[in-house]
């Protein structure tokens, strides 16, 4: 190739770089920050923590060693187990954890709420519950099918609030066992997908998310649900996971929490939305101290130190670990090490029953 080929060559390479580079999609754009502030990764949390949020699908047969490795590297404590399912997959996982990591593990169990309504169904649904309490679960975890996809013994969208239910939770009540529950998803899943939704990056690359406004109820009823359940059962403890998705508009968390003693929330899935309004977010919790547990939801030991690092430092401007979540940058909230170890391990140990409380300082 002579001198001239080359220079016509490089030239179409760099004409055809730079269209590409000016026509780069919103995905595709993801520049490297040039700002340079003090800070670091927390690798792990600053005290032993209890994640209230965990999931372990495979428990009843799982080499749990690789687990508890990961968990030391990051000062976690103890695992619940939200997926400890009933009978006999729950006694296995509670065999489990009793042959090997007898205080690093807890369970809480599931019921299906497909076909409530049944003759029958609710008394036996209350008996299972009472008897997977005796035979080692901690607590019930309640998946957010209920409200979505459940439908009762006639085919209907079986509401969270359906008093049909109410034994259960009552009995959840009288066993002193608490109810982390999650409640439909995010509400821009429910909103116009255009360029006003700030989920939009999620909903392009993951459609299965979105729903339109009213599929299968409006996000408002679905909540509206959940929220008549606290009020209907107040000797009930309930933990609403992922701080009821208002971790992004925390006056109306705070209005609910100061209407309902009976409520709490993890913080699971939304450490994004603390960590863009450090101030305001350092506000809430310190009011809601007594309030608020911590939870990861996905067991990928590789993203708490995003947790640890909003929760524990006041750093500047750091990345989320994922970019459809939050394109924005987090920063530090600083909570004194009261709140910190209320967050981490204080409150599940006063709501969690049997946790082993010699684990952690006083």
């Amino acid at each position: 190739m002579n001198l001239k080929k080359s220079v016509l060559f490089v030239s179409s390479f760099l004409i055809c770089f730079s269209i590409h580079a000016q026509d780069l999609t919103f995905e595709e754009y993801n520049p490297t920050s040039t700002l340079v502030v003090p800070g670091k990764i927390i690798k792990k949390a600053k005290f032993p923590f209890i994640d209230v949020h965990g999931h372990q699908y495979r428990m009843p047969n799982q080499d749990l060693a690789p687990v508890i490795a990961a968990m030391d590297t990051l000062n976690e404590a103890i695992m619940v187990n939200l997926s400890g399912r009933t009978g006999e997959d729950l006694i296995k996982s509670v065999k489990n954890i009793a042959d090997n990591y007898p205080n690093r593990f807890v369970v809480f169990a599931n019921i299906s709420f497909e076909g409530a309504g049944a003759e029958g169904w609710t008394e036996k649904m209350v008996a299972q519950l009472e008897q997977d309490v005796k035979n080692g679960a901690r607590g019930l975890k309640v998946y957010k099918s209920l409200g979505l996809r459940n439908k009762d013994a006639d085919g209907k969208r079986l509401a969270i609030d359906d008093s049909r239910l109410d034994p259960i939770w009552d009995k959840c009540g009288e066993l002193g066992i608490p109810v982390l529950i999650h409640a439909a998803d995010p509400k821009p899943f429910w909103d116009e997908f255009n360029g006003d939704n700030e989920r939009w990056l999620e909903l392009k690359t993951h459609p299965r998310r979105k729903r339109d406004a009213n599929n299968p109820a409006s996000w408002e009823q679905i909540m509206n649900e959940q929220y008549n359940l606290f009020r209907k059962h107040p000797n009930t403890t309930f933990i609403s996971a992922h701080m009821s998705w208002l971790a992004n508009d925390l006056g109306q968390l705070g209005d609910l929490l100061d209407e309902m003693p009976n409520m709490n929330v993890g913080i699971g899935a939304i450490i994004a939305e603390l960590g863009r309004q450090p101030r305001f977010a350092k506000a809430f919790f310190e009011k809601y101290q007594d309030r608020i547990l911590f939870g990861k939801d996905s067991w990928k030991p590789e993203e708490f130190p995003t947790y640890f690092r909003v929760l524990e430092s006041d750093d500047e401007y750091f990345t989320y670990h994922k970019k459809y979540h939050a394109f924005w940058p987090m920063y530090g909230l600083d909570l004194s090490d009261e709140v910190l170890k209320k967050v981490y391990y204080k409150n599940a140990l006063r709501i969690v029953p049997g946790l082993d409380k010699s684990l952690f300082p006083e």
